[in-house]
């Protein structure tokens, strides 16, 4: 079974594509086996600040000792992602972005 919840975005990291009060449909990975796809928008857990949600897009994933990680950026190149944390693994991904249901102002 797939858990929903919904965000609002705060900030412009992922702008154009979402901006500050957009309100985003999510849909959970955590815990499941889902593949994340190159592309795809997702909601994490911020490396640096526990208890921070971020969305970022996939852009790539490579495997290293048999662990697979992952490349997100912001859609604003003056976004915090992994041009400044680097490679991410699996278990910081929460869920998918499925769609945006409300714009903000």
């Amino acid at each position: 079974m797939f858990g929903f919840s919904t965000v609002s975005v705060s900030g412009s990291s992922m702008s154009p594509a979402y901006n500050q009060g957009d309100w985003l449909l999510v849909r959970s990975v955590s815990g499941q086996r889902h593949t994340l796809k190159v592309g795809e928008v997702y909601l994490i857990q911020d490396p640096n600040r526990e208890g921070v949600k971020l969305i970022k897009r996939l852009t790539q994933s490579r495997t290293e000792q048999g662990v697979t990680r992952y490349w997100l950026e912001g859609e604003n190149k003056e976004s915090t992602d992994s041009r400044s944390w680097g490679w991410l693994t699996r278990d910081q991904f929460l869920g998918k972005v499925v769609l945006k249901y409300r714009k903000g102002n």
